[in-house]
């Protein structure tokens, strides 16, 4: 029994290589998932905090280079506020014309839209779907019922989220209170943190703050203009065809494709949508066959030519991350999960390879 317990427990009763390696392993990887559940649990109690900051951090990726150049010409507080209020006119000024233009065309679309869902209903009873007329009657007798019955509700929930909007204006106001102080001296800002380390940890962190820094600039920059070359081709369909509402389907669009993979093709089936009940199942037919053509070049044009020197993840992964994103944190999540594994994938190739001075 002795000699079977030492044969099983490995040369002289010790435990072998192999265990200890897992073990070794096992409770590093745990602390590493009890960090990272802390972590998320601290940015979920400061989610709006996390959020300012995170968007405070796209704009200075974005707008730091301009502010650099304009301070080549003019000195750096004018240039910078230039450069960050400038940007936020221009924004403003193309959200109101979206605006004006979806109020100006909502009495035609309301008129277009009742219209078109009796060419829905006629079009889904005959072939090939021969759908009974009772049954689609019966489904819009339906949801106006629960919508008469549940309109407190609806109009509580309505207001409750009039919270969230106060919550949205207090975000945005703090993200451009930062972005200016990060656009203007953010690096002096990282300096003055990385000297309050101690001596021996400043190199590998300052590297794997280097490397967090120029990946998530990276890939701000390259869905910004993934985002605006998707726009451009939907916007330009969406024209040509006469789809109801193309501006702001447009935007909508621009803003989806935040959301990798799955964003624009979740738009563009809204834009289907509003064309099969706005302009009939032809031109719906059409979109639809935007929605692939768009996705393939996407996804085989734009994505490896603008994302690769600045995000080396596997589809598969940006999938993962996307899903366990939203499950997470829902939109917000969908949004940064693909930037966070970006940068954490950045900061462990910056550390694993050393450079060959020693630091």
């Amino acid at each position: 029994m002795a000699a079977a317990v030492r044969r099983a427990g490995g040369e002289g009763g010790r435990v072998p290589p192999g265990l200890r390696l897992a073990a070794a392993y096992a409770w590093r990887l745990l602390v590493i998932g009890v960090a990272v559940y802390l972590a998320f649990t601290v940015l979920g109690r400061f989610e709006l905090v996390a959020v300012a900051v995170f968007l405070a951090l796209v704009a200075t990726a974005l707008l730091r280079p301009l502010a650099d150049l304009l301070a080549r010409v003019l000195p750096r507080p004018p240039a910078v506020a230039l450069a960050v209020f400038g940007t936020l006119f221009v924004v403003l000024g193309l959200l109101a014309l979206v605006g004006t233009a979806a109020a100006a065309e909502a009495g035609r679309l309301v008129g277009e839209l009742r219209g078109g869902i009796g060419r829905i209903e006629r079009w889904l009873e005959g072939p090939p779907f021969h759908v009974r007329h009772g049954v689609l009657s019966g489904a819009h007798d339906k949801i106006t019922s629960f919508v008469t019955r549940h309109r407190a509700a609806l109009i509580s929930r309505a207001l409750s989220s009039a919270g969230r909007v106060v919550e949205a204006l207090t975000a945005a106001f703090l993200a451009l209170f930062c972005s200016v102080f990060f656009v203007h001296s953010g690096d002096r800002m990282w300096h003055w943190f990385r000297d309050q380390l101690p001596e021996g940890v400043r190199p590998p962190l300052d590297r794997a703050a280097r490397a967090a820094w120029s990946t998530f600039a990276g890939y701000t920059r390259g869905i910004i203009v993934v985002a605006a070359s998707n726009a451009a081709l939907v916007g330009v369909a969406l024209f040509v065809l006469r789809v109801p509402l193309a501006l702001p389907l447009t935007l909508l669009v621009f803003f989806a494709t935040f959301v990798p993979l799955i964003g624009s093709p979740i738009a563009l089936a809204v834009a289907t949508v509003v064309a099969l009940a706005g302009r009939g199942p032809a031109v719906a037919a059409v979109v639809l066959l935007l929605i692939v053509a768009v996705g393939q070049f996407e996804g085989h044009v734009l994505h490896p030519l603008v994302m690769s020197w600045a995000v080396r993840l596997h589809p598969v992964v940006v999938a993962i991350s996307v899903i366990a994103g939203s499950i997470v944190a829902g939109v917000i999540g969908a949004v940064v999960a693909v930037p966070m594994v970006s940068v954490a994938w950045a900061v462990t190739r910056a550390l694993r390879h050393r450079p060959r001075g020693g630091a």
